[in-house]
């Protein structure tokens, strides 16, 4: 059997099961999912930042 077809004859019933995870474990999850977004949000603005102060100062250094 081809992976690509495996399990394509099952109907895709997956949202009348019962969830496997509780509430409180996916709130939990959302909460560290959404930490770390912002974490590395911030990671991209303190690095751009870091890029434009670099330029600046080589540009001065150059002018």
């Amino acid at each position: 059997m081809s992976m690509l077809t495996h399990s394509l004859d099952r109907p895709f019933d997956e949202a009348d099961r019962p969830s496997r995870i509780s509430t409180a474990r996916k709130a939990q999850l959302k909460r560290v999912a959404l930490q770390g977004l912002a974490l590395l949000s911030m990671g991209s603005v303190l690095t751009a930042l870091i890029a434009l102060r670099t330029a600046i100062y080589v540009w001065h250094m150059h002018g």
